[in-house]
């Protein structure tokens, strides 16, 4: 694969996940029933895949490793559903740039729980997040919507760097597809009882839809996003994850016809500046 594929490849990954937001606010269903579809379809997605490369993920982990991999793909499905629960209650524009602020709480999570030192450019993330934060929220009252949506948006963020930084600390070296099949199997296990009585009223749109979130906006997002990081640098492919937002506010523009304010562009811009900032400060 030449560099210019990878590329490609990594645009098209955060084009696809920017692309699941607006699923959230285009499906008529909970926001449990769509984490459960989108990790079932992804589930039997990445099953097909694995067999197309001679790989049996339910024989590739042992116990413990399994055991593991199950634990954070419920905090993983925690993730998801408080970023679609924050698409459904404030929109698409918010609960991606709450999300955004998930490298702000990746360094305060090293500091409290590793006591690794922030420095400098830790502090500067912070600081840029917060202030953009404080810009893109649309009123400090708990009665609006879009403000519940953006902490929901938000709290997203804090489980997704809790989930970075134990993966980063405690995981072992499974294959990325693998990974990602024992976490969807986790979150369809947690979810399904749950969403039972759901099922049955759900009209055949929206199942179509789910399975397009579950099929092409997490195996295939998932599978691309891998494969290009063979041939792409990492703090690359971090910096360029950066415009899933873009994409997901671009997009909402478009089909929903929401503009974000001046006020959200310009907290935007700091919030995906620092996650930029991130990825390139941490070289990984």
């Amino acid at each position: 694969m030449s560099s210019r594929t990878a590329h490609l490849q990594l645009h098209a990954a955060a084009l696809l996940v920017g692309v699941s937001a607006l699923f959230g606010e285009s499906l008529k269903v909970s926001a449990s029933m769509i984490v459960l579809g989108r990790s079932a379809f992804a589930l039997l997605a990445l099953s097909l895949f694995c067999l197309c490369l001679n790989k049996r993920p339910w024989r590739a982990a042992n116990p413990r490793t399994a055991a593991t991999l199950l634990a954070t793909g419920v905090t993983l499905g925690a993730h998801w559903l408080l970023f679609f629960m924050a698409v459904q209650t404030g929109g698409v524009a918010v609960a991606t740039l709450g999300f955004a602020s998930f490298p702000a709480f990746t360094a305060l999570i090293e500091w409290l729980v590793f006591g690794q030192r922030l420095g400098r450019a830790d502090l500067w993330i912070l600081l840029l997040v917060s202030i953009g934060l404080l810009l893109i929220t649309p009123s400090f009252d708990l009665r609006d919507g879009a403000t519940v949506g953006l902490l929901y948006g938000v709290l997203s963020g804090a489980v997704y760097a809790a989930i970075a930084v134990a993966n980063k600390h405690v995981s072992g070296k499974v294959d990325g597809l693998v990974s990602c099949w024992w976490q969807c199997l986790a979150i369809s296990l947690a979810l399904l009882l749950w969403c039972l009585p759901e099922i049955p009223t759900i009209s055949i749109r929206d199942w179509w839809q789910l399975a397009a979130l579950g099929v092409l906006c997490t195996a295939l997002a998932y599978s691309l996003f891998i494969a290009s990081l063979r041939h792409v640098r990492a703090h690359t492919a971090a910096v360029v994850i950066t415009m899933e937002p873009i994409y997901a506010i671009a997009g909402a523009w478009l089909l929903f016809g929401t503009v974000p304010t001046a006020s959200m562009l310009l907290g935007g811009a700091l919030i995906l500046g620092a996650v930029a900032w991130s990825g390139l400060h941490s070289k990984r």
